[in-house]
């Protein structure tokens, strides 16, 4: 009971304090010095259990950082290889870096640089709404020297980006949006992900966070054309972000809030074959968690390979920029055959 009642103060404070997010109108690109914890286990009763549902820990990591403009990672995209990544900020921010290991756990951050998002002419975003980043995928290369779709809420769009020496640039073009993405308003695109094989290899799929009854918005576009979908089996859980499987199937990552109960994750698993135009989708679970394990505000969620060829999944948290009752963690687990 107290650690429920612990639970609705953090909710409490973090949907206060989201609103403080910091003014990065005058960001300008510069490195940026992390420090990395490490969490000793994913369950907080037992760090030794290593199995959660279909998936292995690999390990985790506590970050902070002196910088102001810190916190708030939304989504994050890894290097197939799984050693650099680009995370997105909900302030309008980006951060790339390496992540280091000690065997096959994460271990520390180094060579961090961080920098603002920018608006089609190069100019900063000057609206807090304009800079609601929640989602990102590599589309080509490798954070640093690639190519990125980067997902907006509130001012809701996708927009296509590269990333170099000098961090991301402007957006290069816009996706054609849905229809309905006109009144999505609060509750826009939080997941977005390329499909990485099966019978719509090549194709993006997007959904909305927040889901109406049991069923939560979706699209695929095929030919450059979004189609509605919707995922079904929602149970009170809203969508953070999405990732491809190398096979075409499709990780949705979830979470839910309630004031008696606390934070919960959950990761489904979507069969690529049942992803068509007007399905109403359904997933697999394959890991589900609470307060009784090393969860935060989980929102960003990649794929990458590990050294033997494991398919390995990296988690990141947006702690609403309200350090003192949340934090930044990053996750990685072996997703099992």
């Amino acid at each position: 009971m107290f650690a429920v009642a612990i639970a609705t103060v953090i909710g409490f404070c973090g949907l206060a304090l989201a609103q403080l997010k910091p003014d990065t109108t005058a960001l300008k690109v510069a490195p940026i010095e992390i420090t990395a914890s490490a969490i000793s286990g994913f369950d907080r009763a037992d760090s030794t259990k290593k199995r959660f549902g279909k998936l292995d820990w690999r390990g985790g990591l506590v970050l902070t950082s002196a910088s102001a403009s810190f916190g708030g990672w939304s989504g994050i995209a890894m290097d197939p290889d799984g050693q650099t990544f680009v995370s997105v900020s909900d302030a309008g921010t980006w951060l790339e870096g390496r992540i280091t290991y000690n065997g096959t756990a994460p271990a520390g951050i180094t060579a961090a640089r961080s920098g603002p998002l920018k608006a089609r002419d190069g100019s900063a975003l000057s609206r807090k709404r304009d800079r609601d980043a929640e989602a990102v995928v590599l589309t080509g290369g490798a954070p640093g020297s690639g190519a990125l779709l980067i997902a907006f809420e509130q001012n809701d769009r996708i927009g296509r980006f590269t990333t170099t020496g000098q961090g991301i640039g402007a957006p290069s073009a816009y996706i054609d949006m849905p229809a309905e993405a006109k009144a999505m308003r609060v509750d826009g695109f939080e997941a977005v992900a390329i499909l990485a094989g099966g019978p719509n290899k090549g194709a993006m799929v997007a959904f909305a966070e927040r889901a109406r009854g049991d069923v939560a918005s979706g699209w695929i576009w095929q030919n450059g054309v979004p189609k509605s979908l919707r995922l079904g089996g929602m149970g009170g859980f809203d969508i953070t972000d999405a990732a491809s499987l190398p096979d075409g199937n499709l990780l949705i990552l979830e979470r839910r809030f309630r004031w008696m109960e606390g934070v919960k994750m959950r990761l489904r698993l979507v069969k690529a074959a049942t992803l068509k135009p007007g399905a109403v989708l359904d997933g697999e679970v394959l890991l589900a968690a609470d307060l009784g394990q090393e969860i935060d505000n989980m929102e960003g969620l990649a794929v990458s390979r590990g050294a033997k060829g494991e398919t390995v999944l990296t988690l990141i948290s947006d702690d609403n920029f309200n350090t003192l009752l949340q934090r930044t963690i990053l996750l990685q687990f072996t997703l099992l055959d």
